[in-house]
């Protein structure tokens, strides 16, 4: 992914950013053991918001930030619309590929392949935005993304379910869960939850918004009307008041990241915009740039990194040992020799998702360093 910049300005801020969403993607996908991990790296079980289900929304955000910077000089020309689609209609297919290669790579099975996915929604999503930033202005876009965001409410509170069921929010009972269903068939759904998917169709058009607000702050950034001072204030106001309607709009919408609710997608953009505006602030205005290179080696091949991260423990698993009569793969094999005997349980599966991080961190630099990015 290329570096975002400014017409000759580099904003590293927004490097550092996804750097950051990448590492804490990481660590929160691949602890020591799941079921000793620190109440923060936990994924809620159903309704609220723990730190680890603002990951996800927080890269959807810097992908809108991204379609900006990347495609506000090219838009203005229409000649060039045919070929930018042609790319994000590629880009999105690879996206996808990819999410299925990851799949099939773990398990070989064409009858239970799980058809969403994360990498399959980064693809969907970038594509719409992309034509929705083409095709409309930031006035267009704050209106549609309010009107998505209503229209999911009302859909999800107020259509009887098909089968018969009430209109509910319930895990297995909702409009979501039904649609996932009636489109991909149990046997391809994820295999956690079985009778939903946390990626499925319905919470898919949500998580467009949620890119949305990402090209409205990549919009802000690039004013040069104003100074950096006041970008940097409208934007943490923008932040506080879209957090706040998240709260209150989850009273009767409940904050919900699997469902990608409305009052999810504002809460988790309100922060993820203090956040941004935070790191532009500090590295960007004030200069505080020194270690800022460690996150931008995760921020520079973003992609790249997640499916690394991704493939690498199924390649560790390759090893395996035979102990008491057991198969021990590889990364349980690490933690039960390096971790698990001299740490609590929390700290050792901690300790061991931070050197997984730092492993796929080393991989990384080597194509830093060779100035190696690996465009999806």
């Amino acid at each position: 992914m290329k570096e975002i910049t400014t017409g000759k300005k580099r904003i590293l801020s927004l490097d550092v950013f996804r750097g950051l969403t990448i590492a804490a993607m990481i660590l929160v996908n691949t602890p020591g053991d799941g079921k000793h991990s620190y109440a923060p790296l936990k994924h809620s079980v159903w309704n609220g918001c723990t730190p680890t289900d603002l990951v996800f929304p927080f890269f959807m955000f810097i992908v809108g930030v991204s379609i900006v910077f990347a495609l506000e000089t090219k838009k203005a020309d229409p000649a060039n619309h045919k070929s930018i689609i042609s790319g994000a209609l590629r880009r999105m297919l690879i996206l996808i590929g990819l999410g299925l290669f990851i799949f099939l790579f773990y398990r070989f099975d064409l009858q239970h392949m799980r058809y969403p996915g994360v990498l399959q929604r980064i693809g969907i999503v970038y594509f719409i935005a992309t034509l929705i930033y083409l095709k409309t202005s930031q006035k267009t876009r704050d209106w549609l993304a309010g009107i998505i965001l209503v229209l999911y409410y009302v859909l999800l509170t107020y259509v009887p379910v098909p089968d018969g069921n009430s209109p509910n929010l319930e895990p297995e009972t909702n409009l979501a869960a039904w649609v996932d269903r009636a489109v991909f068939g149990l046997n391809h759904l994820y295999s956690h939850t079985k009778l939903w998917d946390p990626e499925g169709v319905l919470s898919t058009i949500p998580s467009i918004v949620t890119t949305l607000f990402g090209i409205r702050l990549g919009e802000f950034l690039r004013r040069t009307d104003i100074s950096v001072n006041k970008i940097c204030g409208n934007l943490a106001i923008i932040g506080i008041i879209a957090t706040i309607l998240g709260l209150l709009t989850g009273l009767i919408f409940p904050i919900n990241k699997q469902l990608w609710t409305s009052s999810y997608v504002l809460y988790a953009a309100g922060l993820c915009t203090l956040g941004v505006t935070a790191a532009y602030w500090l590295i960007d205005v004030k200069g505080y740039k020194k270690y800022a290179w460690v996150f931008v080696v995760f921020g520079a091949n973003a992609i790249s990194s997640y499916v690394v991260s991704e493939i690498v423990p199924g390649m560790l698993n390759w090893i395996s040992v035979h102990q008491e009569g057991n198969k021990v793969k590889g990364m349980k094999l690490i933690y039960d020799t390096v971790f698990k005997p001299y740490f609590s349980p929390n700290n050792a599966s901690l300790l061991f998702a931070i050197c997984f991080v730092l492993l796929i961190w080393v991989l990384m630099y080597v194509l830093y360093r060779r100035k190696i990015f690996i465009k999806v």
